[in-house]
């Protein structure tokens, strides 16, 4: 299997894309399960980006099929990712907006916390920081050995350190920040029972980790958005930084979620809706019907993907994740 995976990565990321629109199709017609939910959180979530009755099932179908094809793009990349030279890699990303936002926090002497949701190539945020400091990404060891042994070939690169999902892990990452290091979490990866709470996300109850929130409090860290956009035809990637502020007296869960909402909606088909978010971990009290029709919906006019002629910088470019002019969702119940 590792062998297969290292030739792989010896493919063209242009070849490996094309490739990874066939396997993505092929997983999708392959497993009704997976088929499903991937139709019902996309459905759901496009729905609440644009309104129910604006959205119609020709375009739903448009970016179904879109999607279907970037599910295949981002693990058939993976391999290039993870087993092409690091410089290589790292020239890849082609735009990057928003790096002032972690120099400002450098020179104040705050660490960064970085949030990474399921969104175009977020394998890649990672080694493109280490290349020019230290970074600590959080992980969830898989069950499989040969898998584990490819994340940290592949992801501790560059001046990368891996933490597992545990105590030691937080301990951690807490360390790192406390430095005035970047540390890279993904805010939309379930967590297991106690270690997280329900709040809405496309309107939808899903249960959220509070360890950012903890992480923030314990260390006064700058917190930030990042997102990696996979550009058309395998001609690379650009990266989106943008700055996070937390109002602490409100559910900081739910102001990440509704952070994320907006940066999906940049570009639905790129992120990971095959992704089950919205399950109820085991032992974990299921939510009691705390969302609605009146949860506040995202502004349908941002909700595309500018990725056809995007600004390089240095020439007017701005953060591609603006403010959205809607009001933060509710603060949930408890």
């Amino acid at each position: 299997m590792i062998w297969i995976f290292n030739q792989l990565g010896r493919l063209p990321l242009s070849v490996l894309h094309r490739l990874g629109t066939l396997f993505g199709w092929v997983t999708y017609l392959s497993s009704e399960i997976y088929a499903n939910r991937m139709r019902e959180n996309l459905r759901n979530g496009m729905e609440y980006i644009k309104g129910k009755d604006s959205f119609s099932e020709t375009e739903f179908r448009k970016i179904l099929h879109s999607s279907v094809s970037e599910v295949g793009k981002s693990a058939l990349e993976l391999p290039w990712v993870w087993k092409r030279p690091l410089d290589e890699v790292v020239a890849s990303v082609k735009y990057c907006q928003g790096w002032q936002h972690i120099e400002a926090a450098q020179i104040k002497g705050k660490g960064v916390l970085m949030l990474t949701p399921h969104f175009g190539c977020f394998e890649l945020i990672g080694l493109y920081i280490a290349a020019r400091q230290p970074m600590t990404s959080m992980y969830r060891p898989p069950k499989w050995k040969f898998l584990d042994i490819l994340m940290h070939e592949g992801r501790e690169r560059g001046q990368t350190k891996l933490a597992a999902t545990d105590m030691g892990g937080v301990r951690q990452l807490l360390k790192a920040l406390k430095r005035g290091e970047t540390v890279g979490v993904l805010p939309d990866q379930v967590p297991g029972n106690g270690e997280g709470e329900w709040s809405s996300f496309f309107g939808q109850p899903a249960f959220t980790m509070t360890l950012i929130g903890r992480l923030i409090q314990s260390s006064g860290a700058t917190m930030v958005m990042c997102s990696c956009k996979r550009l058309p035809q395998g001609k690379g990637f650009e990266l989106n930084i943008s700055p996070l502020i937390i109002d602490e007296s409100a559910s900081i869960s739910q102001q990440i979620n509704t952070s994320m909402e907006r940066v999906i909606a940049t570009c639905p088909e790129q992120y990971l809706w095959s992704y089950n978010r919205y399950k109820v971990p085991r032992g974990a009290l299921p939510p009691d019907g705390l969302y609605n029709s009146e949860t506040p919906k995202i502004e349908a006019r941002d909700a595309r993907c500018p990725l056809s002629n995007p600004p390089p910088v240095g020439e007017g470019a701005t953060d591609s994740l603006r403010e959205s002019r809607v009001n933060a969702v509710k603060e949930v119940k408890r």
